[in-house]
């Protein structure tokens, strides 16, 4: 794809987009932490309802004179922008986040290696998008380095996984993510990314304010506390206004297939996170899943790749 620039984006025009892909799998990874560290305090509807609606407020100063100057192409453009919206703000984030009530952020954040699997698939059958075989032998590197992780290094362990009802959840999740990243293909190039990124931001929030008031009627009402907001605020900044941000430069300058492995850095980073601030062992199979990933990575952004 194309590498113009785009007005109204955070990071500087020359930043590169491998760097901004690294960057959002590790604000994500750190989402999956803090999700699954809530989720007795902040049922999954209220966290992505008020992640998207303080993400709002943090964007708000800063995309309002695009989205003026911009509006007549918001207008133009509703027939992609709600579908991106609904997908990759509402729907996409409720489901991770109810999955993360009956999972471990450890398997959501391993579950999320797929994502590659998936977009490369999904680019293959509706858009025709080819990886070179160079590429190819890189997604199957890098997830053999996931699955060494997932298995602790043992075949016996890993012919032993099951998937839960939260790990379901969770690749639901999964394939709504890769649905967005490839519909970004439609992103209207001549609307800004903050005024893009408040707009679908916005409709995933109405997208998601009738079941969030349902759950709190229906089910438990979101724990109030100077803990949570300030959590959720972080994730709000880091997880959805920066990452996406990140997220969608990225994709539009090296393309949908090629975006999608950097999200093999989440385990990665899961790990080291869990290593440094949870006290978990670094195990040998650690260390060799990541070597995996990264040299997958490696191959798979080479020059020349799409």
């Amino acid at each position: 794809m194309p590498t113009t620039s785009v007005p109204g984006v955070a990071p500087r025009a020359g930043a590169s987009p491998y760097l901004l892909l690294t960057l959002a799998p590790f604000f994500w990874s750190c989402n999956w932490i803090v999700g699954r560290g809530l989720h007795e305090d902040v049922p999954p509807l209220a966290m992505t309802f008020y992640r998207w609606l303080f993400a709002l407020a943090f964007l708000a100063p800063f995309a309002w004179p695009h989205v003026r100057r911009e509006w007549h192409v918001i207008r133009r453009s509703a027939r992609v922008l709600v579908p991106l919206g609904m997908i990759g703000i509402g729907s996409h984030n409720a489901l991770a986040y109810v999955g993360l009530n009956y999972t471990t952020a450890t398997n959501g954040v391993i579950l999320n290696s797929f994502i590659p699997v998936m977009i490369v698939a999904l680019s293959f059958v509706f858009l025709r998008e080819r990886l070179a075989a160079w590429q190819w032998l890189g997604v199957a590197v890098s997830l053999c380095g996931v699955l060494a992780i997932l298995s602790r290094g043992s075949l016996a362990a890993l012919l032993a996984f099951r998937l839960n009802a939260g790990d379901l959840f969770i690749v639901l999740s999964m394939l709504l993510w890769s649905i967005y990243t490839i519909g970004l293909r439609w992103r209207p190039q001549e609307l800004s990314l903050l005024a893009f990124l408040f707009s679908i931001i916005v409709v995933g929030l109405a997208t998601i304010l009738p079941m969030y008031v349902a759950e709190t009627l229906v089910s438990r009402p979101m724990t109030w506390s100077a803990t949570n907001v300030a959590a959720i605020a972080a994730v709000a900044l880091f997880s959805s206004v920066l990452a996406y941000i990140f997220w969608n430069r990225g994709v539009e300058q090296v393309g949908a297939s090629v975006a999608g492995l950097f999200t093999h850095l989440m385990p990665v980073f899961g790990v080291i996170l869990a290593w440094v601030f949870l006290g978990e062992r670094l195990e040998r199979y650690h260390l060799a899943g990541i070597a995996l990933i990264l040299t997958g990575i490696s191959l798979t952004s080479r020059p020349g790749a799409r």
